[in-house]
């Protein structure tokens, strides 16, 4: 059984920083691509990043390239998202995708006052 679980999301200024985990387990991770999405106040879900099972491509949206990066370690089973500059547009949850199988995680909530 796929299970998606992130940590990491929390209230932080504009221009602070946070970084998102995202913890899998019932497959084999390292196998895999994983994503991250987000999902604003009344807007859809959409694709923040991307990366591949060896790290060796990652793939931004406009809107966070330069500020965010995408990273895993396939030993902890374990992606991540660092988040620098954070602007009040970021404000979302964020979302832990293995498109493999089309699963999700729950979701944890950034929140980025001006």
């Amino acid at each position: 059984q796929v299970q998606l679980v992130e940590s990491g999301g929390g209230l932080v200024q504009a221009g602070g920083s946070l970084r998102l985990s995202c913890a899998a387990s019932g497959f084999t991770f390292s196998n895999y691509a994983m994503s991250w999405y987000r999902q604003g106040p009344g807007k859809e879900r959409d694709l923040v990043a991307s990366i591949s099972r060896g790290s060796g491509i990652t793939n931004y949206a406009d809107s966070v390239k330069g500020r965010f990066t995408i990273s895993r370690d396939n030993a902890k089973n374990t992606v991540y998202l660092q988040m620098n500059s954070l602007k009040s547009e970021d404000t979302a949850v964020y979302y832990c995708y293995a498109s493999r199988f089309g699963s999700w995680g729950q979701g944890t909530q950034v929140t980025v006052s001006s």
